[in-house]
């Protein structure tokens, strides 16, 4: 990613432009043109056909692009909902198999990896934990999106990694549950009901208050635009936040488990 950022940097000079010339070419943000060519953010296919179209770099960049090596590649199924997460003013998430990436520890991430089937190489691992632990960044930026994790109590439970995995996540859990904006909840064993049976689910507004649902299953994954799949994917997430503990009962829940360990 990075080597095709910096041919673009190259070729986008070249051509006599600056990051915010081109970007308002392509109708795309200025921090989109930074973020690829500081090999931080992947250069899509569409965009490398038409990039080397405006340059002239007679098929270089499409040529890269479609030449990256495996471990580099984010999967083209989530490309799109990755651009769509970090530009996000708002994420509704439940989970009930992980914990979500946006909380992981570097050391659960790299569990969560290592217990892929079939398996994947060490120098992979690696480079989905750093890509993983990259994208936490949006928790932390100066204006974070509104974001509300309903985790099912079982996650809570599991050891991915070791003992000393397991306290260290649920510190990490603990303190990320006094975030500003972040809404932590947990749903807990024994209840009678539930509305999310079919699996975990994401919802996402964009910066324009476009409603977009995502859903992963053990082979791929959807990004939803659908108004109406949406709105029953937002009634599931409603219904879910009142059958979950409260913000407050989810950190003594935290705090119990942390006091017996």
């Amino acid at each position: 990613m990075r080597m095709v950022g910096a041919l673009l940097a190259v070729h986008r000079e070249a051509a006599g432009y600056t990051q915010k010339s081109l970007a308002e070419r392509f109708v795309v943000g200025e921090e989109a043109i930074a973020s690829i060519e500081q090999g931080r953010r992947p250069l899509k296919m569409d965009l490398a056909v038409q990039l080397d179209e405006l340059l002239g770099t007679n098929r270089t960049l499409e040529t890269a692009v479609d030449n990256m090596p495996e471990v580099d590649l984010v999967p083209r199924w989530a490309e799109e909902y990755l651009d769509c997460e970090r530009e996000a003013i708002a994420i509704s998430l439940y989970a009930n198999q992980v914990l979500p990436g946006q909380l992981q520890t570097e050391a659960y991430a790299r569990a969560v990896f290592r217990s892929r089937v079939p398996v994947f190489d060490e120098d992979e691992i690696e480079q989905f934990v750093a890509t993983r632990i990259e994208r936490q960044g949006i928790l932390h930026r100066k204006v974070p999106p509104t974001t509300s994790f309903v985790i099912w109590e079982a996650v809570l439970h599991d050891r991915l990694g070791s003992q000393k995995v397991y306290i260290e996540q649920l510190h990490r859990l603990r303190a990320y549950a006094e975030l500003p904006g972040l809404a932590l909840q947990i749903l807990p064993f024994g209840r009678t009901t539930h509305a999310a049976l079919d699996g975990p689910f994401v919802l996402l507004e964009t910066p324009e208050h476009q409603r977009l649902a995502y859903t992963e299953t053990q082979r791929g994954s959807q990004l939803i635009a659908d108004p109406d799949e949406v709105a029953i994917l937002t009634q599931k997430c409603a219904m879910l936040r009142s059958q979950a503990l409260s913000p407050e009962d989810t950190r003594d829940l935290l705090d119990r488990l942390l006091g017996e360990q």
